[in-house]
């Protein structure tokens, strides 16, 4: 619309110059009637040539700034125009491209790419950079193209810790080529095309891929090369208690992602960075996984790092595993019995196996308090770390909320049933709130024994939840001795999990769920030998110490992946509004503190560092350590080969370019649009130049005649 205008403003002042004044007759001025007129006539030639000059200089420049082209790469208009297009460079920087293959890694020959893409890129074109990961990151976005600065950005990048999300790479690709202004748009993405991102492809990928190459001409550049990698895939407390003065055994898993067997593989143990045991593998063979023990001692109380740590390989990202334990001088236990058989009841067999250990520091760091359930009312249950009420018959609604708000504030319940177990109060008092206490809705108590009185035992196949990982190193033989005879019938509640369950049955044998900070666990037997045989198993002391240390654990200690959300929890409203993280780089971030669901809370969004954060109410204040490790699924560095992603991307109209001359060849043969703008820009100016040189030739000749005019006058 401004063009427009600006085109018809010398037609609107050649019209206005158009009326004439009122004529008035004067004898003096007859004689020159006869020149007037001729003179007038060359004066509307002239005022009409250089009208015609502006109006079409400003035309041409009204088509410049409308950015013409053509697609036609052949004729006369196509010669003249110029190869531009507006381009955008998708990096893979998941930490697969940290596969250092030779003297580079694959992200140097990722930036190498870039550099060559960047050569065929004109000045001033419009160029957009993203960071592909779990969250792509956009560092230049459509900014006209500078190749000083650009290559000063290129140098600038770092891979990250980060796996690849490529269900979301065409979305966000086609939102960043629509941002582009140009004729032809072009997308490079600069990948190492691991196998299993790029091979199991869906139908919806697929169609996304083929939707993005009809926006933009999308170039698909592989980096990858080779596959052998060995990654640390677990870390797990398998046994022991988290006291001071005794040690844990933990469970490093190392997997061989590549195609040959590798030999003497070592795995160091280290606590706050020292190394206190070393374990060797002979031989891991392709595609599998093998598993040590390291034992970790623990001198001190408080919290502590723990990794499992690989020598150094072509990946090293994979090769350390974290995790942090908060060790204690002391856990205290209040065991709650509903019975009054004494010692030899279910108290007694608690406290047993509580304090159940091959050495003699078994009673020094534990504290077992047993007490009848007539007595709960007087215990303050703030002095104790976790409470066990084994066949209590009832509790108040007042007790039930005190449990509650126990449980909430990050303590442990564990709940044993029971002869003596009133299903139809328990219900009633733990369903009191909105989250209920217990996970199940107790129904009734039911027989688990055949026809010979034999009760049945646990299921073999228990899941990988960290109370059951010791059980996994008794044998079959052993496992099966311990055997059920009666069970509670129980409806397991949508945000319970059922943890241990009866050999051939669905039955749940152990239940767990969390509240608030903290968790409870729900035995459907007796912790007596009523109704099982189980307490007088190895099963039982194994089982127990390994919940009461699972449940003394705090939040911070589980291990988070790169890309989760970090958080510190308050018990009461702080002092202050913020709290900080210290990243594994040693980079300082200030969080703010909000109330979150009755709690308050600091949350860190996206941990994008593998390594130990430190959390910190304050920047005074003594931090927390949590662990962050990478997501080993990316550690299958495999790519897959040309052939293949021709095939798999086949009909979706991407490109693969393999080397530099397909590169160049495929870019040619895409570039097949010719920006026009400069040229009718150039023509604009030109014009304008030479309708002002020709209106002063014009001005200068005219003044000259008419200046001989008045001479004869």
């Amino acid at each position: 619309m401004l063009g427009v205008l600006g085109l018809g403003l010398p037609i609107l002042a050649h019209l206005l110059n158009r009326f004439e004044v009122k004529r008035t007759d004067w004898a003096a001025m007859r004689f020159l009637n006869r020149s007037v007129r001729v003179r007038s006539r060359q004066i509307k030639l002239r005022d009409i040539i250089l009208l015609i000059m502006r109006c079409l200089a400003l035309l041409l420049i009204v088509f410049a700034l409308a950015r013409p082209a053509t697609r036609n790469s052949e004729g006369l208009l196509a010669s003249l125009g110029e190869k531009r297009a507006a381009v955008v460079i998708a990096l893979d920087a998941s930490f697969s491209m940290q596969h250092k293959e030779g003297a580079s890694t694959r992200f140097d020959k990722a930036i190498e790419k870039a550099g060559t893409i960047a050569e065929g890129i004109r000045p001033g074109d419009p160029v957009t950079l993203v960071l592909l990961g779990a969250e792509h990151r956009v560092i230049v976005q459509n900014a006209a193209f500078d190749p000083d600065h650009f290559g000063e950005v290129l140098d600038s990048l770092e891979v990250t810790d980060e796996p690849l999300d490529i269900d979301g790479l065409p979305r966000k690709l086609k939102e960043l080529a629509a941002d582009l202004k140009a004729p032809q748009k072009e997308i490079y993405i600069i990948t190492d095309m691991q196998e299993q991102d790029w091979k199991p492809r869906s139908v919806w990928l697929n169609a996304s891929f083929k939707d993005l190459a009809a926006q933009a001409s999308v170039f698909v550049i592989p980096v990858g090369n080779g596959s052998e990698n060995l990654a640390i895939t677990g870390l797990e407390l398998v046994s022991g208690v988290l006291r001071k003065g005794t040690s844990a055994r933990y469970r490093a898993t190392v997997r061989n992602n590549g195609a040959s067997v590798v030999q003497q593989v070592r795995v160091s143990g280290l606590i706050n960075n020292i190394s206190v045991d070393v374990k060797v593998i002979p031989s891991i063979a392709p595609g599998t996984s093998e598993s040590v023990s390291l034992f970790i001692p623990f001198r001190d109380a408080g919290p502590v790092r723990i990794t499992a740590e690989l020598g150094e390989d072509a990946l090293v990202a994979d090769n350390a595993r974290r995790a942090v334990a908060v060790i204690r001088d002391k856990v205290a236990v209040l065991c709650v019995e509903g019975s009054s058989e004494g010692a030899d009841g279910s108290g007694g067999l608690l406290a047993a196996a509580l304090r159940a250990r091959g050495n003699s520091t078994g009673q020094e760091d534990l504290e077992v308090q047993s007490v009848s359930w007539v007595n709960l009312p007087g215990q303050e249950l703030e002095h104790f770390d976790v409470v066990i009420l084994a066949n209590v018959p009832d509790i108040t609604a007042e007790q039930a909320g005190l449990l509650e708000g126990y449980v909430r504030e990050g303590k442990g319940l564990i709940w044993f049933a029971g002869d003596l177990v009133k299903a139809n109060v328990w219900n009633q008092r733990s369903t009191r709130a909105g989250t209920p206490l217990l996970p199940a809705v107790i129904e009734e108590a039911m027989r688990s024994s055949d026809a010979m009185g034999v009760g049945r035992p646990l299921d073999p196949s228990m899941t990988d939840h960290p109370v059951c990982r010791p059980l996994h190193s008794l044998p079959n033989d052993l496992l099966s001795e311990t055997r059920f005879h009666k069970l509670m019938r129980v409806k397991p509640l949508a945000t319970s999990a059922k943890v241990l369950t009866l050999a051939g049955s669905d039955s749940a044998v152990l239940l767990e769920h969390s509240l608030g900070r903290g968790h409870v666990f729900m035995f459907t037997t007796s912790a007596g030998t009523a109704w099982n045989n189980m307490a007088v198993t190895p099963v039982f002391p194994m089982l127990l110490q390994q919940m009461v240390t699972y449940l003394t654990a705090r939040e911070f200690e589980m291990p988070r992946m790169v890309g989760d959300s970090l958080s510190l929890s308050y018990m009461d409203q702080p002092d202050t509004t913020d709290a900080v993280f210290d990243a594994p780089s040693g980079d300082t971030m200030t969080v703010p503190v909000r109330e979150y669901r009755g709690q308050h809370v600091a949350l860190l969004d996206n941990a994008r560092e593998a390594g130990f954060y430190l959390a910190r109410v304050n920047l005074q204040a003594a931090g927390m350590p949590i662990a962050v490790n990478v997501d080993t699924r990316e550690s299958n560095v495999k790519s897959i080969a040309p052939q293949e992603a021709e095939d798999s991307l086949k009909g979706t109209g991407v490109l693969i370019a393999s080397s530099a001359e397909e590169l160049v060849a495929g870019t040619e043969a895409a570039r097949k649009a010719r920006s026009l703008w400069r040229m009718f820009l150039i023509a604009g100016l030109a014009f304008l130049v030479i309708e002002g040189l020709l209106a002063e030739i014009l001005f200068r000749r005219a003044s000259t005649g008419g200046g001989t005019t008045n001479g004869l006058e």
